[in-house]
Parts: structure tokens; sequence; C-alpha cells
């Protein structure tokens, strides 16, 4: 049986991330790895999670499976955070997962059991994983336009264009907030514009919110999603916890279903639990629990909101560095978007051939489209990225 197997093409980012480790250089900067990072270069257990993890140590009593769909109580908590007050609770399926993706993959298998033949519509460029794991399932999958290089903004009127051509039942990828890989985020108004071309096309949303928080704040980064749920009779939204809780080895994700009507609450369910089943069975609860817990101590939970706002923040000022610096070099607020972007990451919108020069001549090391994690920054390092984009001819 081995024998039929054939290489797998080699992930590029971790291919990164092993030439970052060899390269010998003081000077090196790892811009790739989509990870938050301090200013120190290390991704730091939070206060509030430590503290939740000392407790959850000396009350729990069993190991004991969870329920398919995981624990209610974590879903219920996580729900609240994501979805606020339009979170429909008669119409509310949810189920545990292994981190974001593992939502982004039982959403997926949900979309293809109640749909065979719906097409899935991602933003181009979207996080790679999305378009990797619809080939694997055998989503059929169309493209629309979203980041405009020239303005380093959304596209908006190509992306409503593109998707104007959809059909009734097609599933649409969207970003909650934070868009990965490229910074750039719709507006509320775009939020609602979008509401409204899904109801009058016949569309499906699929949210997948992986950085409430890290953009303008835990509410803020969710208005828009939020916009689109209370107008849209069904939607999937995929949630993690991996950045804003930092429990990436954790595996901690939420997938939630509307379903059209109450009537159909109980069976969307019961699909999704199913789906667990025939996939890993019971979902993870240590991260889970350690979410739940926070989420309902109100000094635990006020801790982490502090804790999360100055991550938030300290990004937002490496951002504005970053443009302040490079505005200082060219004498031209080009990379202005750099500040106006949110989230970990921005397009720089550098060549494939210019990646590689600043990989080459300055050790800076980010994705070949020049997706770079704007976290793997610090004040030491942003002026020497502004020399190396510079110096390219970026």
């Amino acid at each position: 049986m081995m024998n039929a197997l054939t290489p797998q093409a080699p992930d590029k980012i971790l291919a990164l991330m092993a030439a970052y480790r060899e390269d010998p250089r003081d000077t090196k900067i790892d811009l790739g790895v989509g990870v938050y990072k301090d200013a120190t270069g290390l991704t730091p257990v939070m206060r509030a999670v430590k503290s939740a993890e000392r407790q959850l140590v000396e009350i729990q009593d069993t190991k004991v499976y969870t329920g398919l769909a995981g624990d209610p109580a974590f879903a219920e908590v996580l729900s609240k955070l994501v979805l606020g007050d339009v979170r429909p609770t008669d119409r509310l399926a949810c189920v545990a997962t292994p981190g974001g993706t593992g939502a982004i993959r039982q959403g997926l298998e949900l979309m293809r059991m109640a749909a065979p033949d719906a097409r899935l519509w991602l933003s181009m460029p979207t996080w790679p994983n999305h378009p990797a794991i619809a080939k694997y399932l055998g989503v059929p999958v169309s493209e629309y336009r979203y980041f405009d290089a020239q303005t380093g903004g959304v596209d908006f009127a190509a992306m409503m264009g593109d998707l104007s051509s959809a059909t009734a039942g097609d599933v649409v990828m969207l970003h909650g907030c934070c868009h990965n890989p490229t910074g750039a985020n719709l507006t509320l108004d775009q939020w609602n514009d979008v509401a409204d071309l899904i109801i009058e096309k016949g569309l499906i949303p699929f949210v997948d919110i992986a950085y409430q928080g890290f953009g303008d704040g835990l509410e803020a980064d969710a208005k828009g999603m939020r916009a689109l749920i209370a107008k849209v009779p069904e939607a999937l939204i995929a949630a993690s916890c991996s950045k804003n809780f930092g429990i990436y080895r954790e595996r901690t994700g939420l997938l939630m279903a509307i379903a059209p009507s109450a009537d159909k609450l109980s069976v969307t369910q019961g699909a999704m639990s199913t789906l667990n089943r025939l996939n890993f069975s019971f979902p993870p609860d240590h991260g889970a629990r350690v979410v739940q817990m926070i989420l309902t101590d109100d000094v635990l939970r006020s801790d982490w909101a502090a804790e999360l706002e100055d991550v938030r923040t300290g990004m937002l000022g490496l951002r504005e560095a970053l443009a302040a610096a490079l505005r200082e070099r060219t004498g031209s607020d080009r990379f202005g978007f750099l500040a106006a972007h949110r989230g970990m990451f921005s397009l720089l919108g550098a060549t494939p051939e210019q990646v590689e020069t600043m990989r080459r001549e300055h050790g800076i090391y980010m994705v070949g489209d020049s997706r770079m994690n704007i976290a793997g920054l610090n004040a030491r390092t942003v002026p020497l990225l502004a020399d190396a984009i510079v110096a390219a001819g970026v």
C-alpha cells in the first residue's frame, strides 16, 4: 500500500521556518509563521490562562469524555462572545472542534453532506488552508476578487461583481475580521451590502473568525459579522481560540450553524455531532474548559481582556511605526495602508523576486506572496525591515 503513495507538496511556511532557523545572521527577522509573538520573540501563555489552568488542576476530578459536541457550557460562552446580542438561541447548533481549522473542516463536511453540488466561494487571496481542505474534500471552488494591490484596501466593487454570479445555495467564505493574508477588512456598510446580496441571491455565508480582539477590539471586530448574521436566514461560523486566548497547541475551536428555523435545529445539531463522531469522536476539552472558566469568572475575564488589549495595541503600534519609517525613507505615504490594516498580517505588495532579495540580502523571512506577520516585529527590527523594503525596490 505505501508503495503507491506519492510525495506531497511541502508546506511553504514550514519550509520558511526551517530556513529561518538555519540562518546564522543576528539581524534575521521571521515574518512568516502565523503566531503572535511579543517583543522578545516568544508566544507567552496569557496570565488568565495560567490562572485558570491552576484552578482546573485542583478541581477537575475526571478525564472522561465530554459529549460528541463538546461541553455545552463552552459552546454557550464562546458563541455569546462571538455573536453577542444577535445570537439566535432557538436556531443555533454548535460543536466543539480541534481548533479553528477543525471548525472549517467540519463546516465544509456539513456543506458537502447537506448540499453536495454547492460551490464554495473564497476571497482571492485567502488563507491557504481554505482551498486546500476544500480540494481534499472535493468541494468545488470559485474565487471572488477581494484585495486591491494598488490601494492596499478591499476592491469591494470587484468582490460584489464576482459574487453576483454565484448560484442559489452556494456558500461564501468571509473573514470575520483581520483578513488573512491581507489585513484589509470590510467596513460595516460593506458587511450590510454583502448581507443584502447574500439574501438576494440565496447564498449561505460561512464566516471564519480567528482573530477576534486582534483588530479594533472584541466587540468592534465582531460588529460587521453580527450585522450580517442579524439579516441572513442561515449561516456557518467557525471560531478559533488559538490567537485571542493564546492556546494554539490546545486546539480549541467551535463550529456554529444557524438553522433556517427552530424546527431544523435538532436535525442540524444531530448532523454536526455525527460528523464529529465520524472524524475524531469527542473533541478535546482542556482548552475549551479553560476558555469557559475565563469567560465565566469576572476576575479572570477582566485580566484576559486587559492582556488581549495590550496585544492588540502593541500590534497597532508596530504597524504605525513601520508605516512612519517607510514614509521617512521614501518621502511618500504609499505604505500608509500598513497602518490602516488590522490583525497580524498584511500583504506588502512585493513581487516574489523582491521577497527573495529581502531574504537573501537582509535575512527577512516572509511568505512568497509578501504576506508578513506584523507581530514578528519589535522596536529594534522595524527600521531594519524598512531599510530592506526600500533596498529591494518594493
